[in-house]
C-alpha cells in the first residue's frame, strides 16, 4: 500500500482536529505518515496513532521556524523525495496553502486546494462559485498534493503504534529571505478556533453592535463567534472572526446566522456548512434561501430565549 504523507498541524505540540481529519483520511488512500514540523514530535505520539499514523517522520531543523513558509516547503520536498508518497495532504488554511503551492510546483505535481472531500484515487470535491456548484477533481500528473477544508472529515479513531523517525533537512539561502523577528500567541477566548468549529454562531449587521447574545448562545452551544463583514467594517467586532469572502471560510456541522441578511459576500464563506440556521426580522431576507431552518425573530429575543432553554436541557 502507498503512502500518503500527512503535514501536521499542531500548537506548540498540541495536535488540532483538523489532523485526525487528515489522517482519517488518508487511511483511505494508503499508509498515513505523518510529518512532524518542530519539537514535540514524541509528545504527539499518542494523539497522531490514534488515528493511524503508521509513521511519524520529525523535522527539528530551528530554521524550519525562524522563516516563513519557504523553508517548510523545500523540508516537505525532500521528505517525499525519500518516501515517495501517492498522495500529500495539508490543512486549507493559509500557510498550508502556500506551503501546498511551494511545494507543487518544487515536485512539478498537480494541486487542489480548499477540498471538502477526499475518496480512494485520490478524488476530490471542492464547492465553488461561492458554493454554488460541486466540482469532483482528480490530479493527473505528479504526487497528488491537496489541501483539505476543516470539517471535510469525521475524526475515526484507529490505533497504530507509531515511531519517531528523525530526518534531517537542509535548507537553502534562497528560502531564508522573510524571517520572522517576533510573535505571540492569540488571547485566549475559550471557544474553538473559528475554521475548526462543528458549531458557529456569527452576528451581522441585526445585532446593532451588540453581540453579547451571540456570544452567550455560543458559550452555551460550546461554539465558535463568527462576524458578517458589515459587523466587522462597523468595528463591532474584530476582523479576526469575519466569515466571508473576503473573510474566513467555514463548513462546521451546524452555523447559526443572526442578523445576518445573506449576501453573496457572506455566503460564500460559509454555504457549504451541513446545517444553517438564520433568524432575521425581515422574512424576506436573502438568507432564508438556503437556510435549513429559519426563524423570523428579532435575535435580541431569540437568541436570549434559545440560549435559556439550552442550559435548562444542560442541567
Amino acid at each position: 500500500m502507498s503512502n500518503v504523507l500527512v503535514l501536521v498541524d499542531h500548537t506548540d505540540g498540541t495536535v488540532r482536529k483538523t489532523t485526525a481529519e487528515l489522517l482519517t483520511i488518508a487511511r483511505r488512500l494508503g499508509e498515513p505518515v505523518a510529518v512532524f514540523i518542530g519539537d514535540g514530535a514524541q509528545a504527539a505520539l499518542p494523539a497522531l496513532g490514534q488515528y493511524g499514523a503508521t509513521k511519524v517522520i520529525a523535522l527539528t531543523n530551528p530554521e524550519l521556524s525562524q522563516y516563513l513558509v519557504a523553508p517548510k516547503a523545500e523540508a516537505l520536498q525532500q521528505v517525499a523525495a525519500k518516501i515517495e508518497p501517492s498522495a500529500i495532504l495539508i490543512s486549507s488554511n493559509a500557510e498550508g496553502k502556500e506551503i501546498a503551492a511551494r511545494l507543487a510546483v518544487k515536485l512539478e505535481s498537480g494541486l487542489i486546494t480548499d477540498a471538502v472531500d477526499v475518496q480512494e484515487g485520490p478524488v476530490t470535491t471542492q464547492s465553488v462559485f461561492a458554493g454554488n456548484y460541486s466540482v469532483k477533481s482528480k490530479i493527473t500528473k505528479g504526487t497528488a498534493i491537496i489541501t483539505v477544508k476543516p470539517n471535510a472529515a469525521t475524526p475515526e479513531a484507529a490505533e497504530t503504534s507509531p515511531e519517531v523517525e528523525e530526518f534531517d533537512v537542509t535548507i537553502s539561502d534562497a528560502a531564508k529571505t522573510a524571517k520572522i523577528t517576533d510573535s505571540k500567541p492569540r488571547a485566549a477566548t475559550g471557544r474553538p478556533e473559528l475554521t475548526e468549529a462543528a458549531i458557529i454562531v456569527s452576528g451581522g449587521r441585526g445585532t446593532g453592535g451588540d453581540f453579547a447574545p451571540v456570544e452567550a448562545f455560543a458559550d452555551s452551544l460550546g461554539a465558535a463567534v463568527g462576524a458578517s463583514r458589515a459587523a466587522v467594517d462597523s468595528g463591532w467586532y474584530p476582523h479576526a472572526y469575519q466569515v466571508g469572502q473576503t473573510g474566513k471560510t467555514v463548513s462546521p456541522q451546524l452555523y447559526v446566522a443572526a442578523g445576518i441578511s445573506g449576501a453573496i459576500q457572506h455566503r460564500a464563506g460559509m454555504q457549504t456548512s451541513k446545517t444553517i440556521v438564520a433568524i432575521n426580522k425581515d422574512n424576506e431576507a436573502p438568507i432564508f434561501e438556503l437556510v435549513d431552518f429559519g426563524v423570523v425573530g428579532d435575535l435580541h429575543k431569540v437568541l436570549p430565549t434559545a440560549t435559556q432553554e439550552v442550559t435548562n436541557r444542560k442541567s
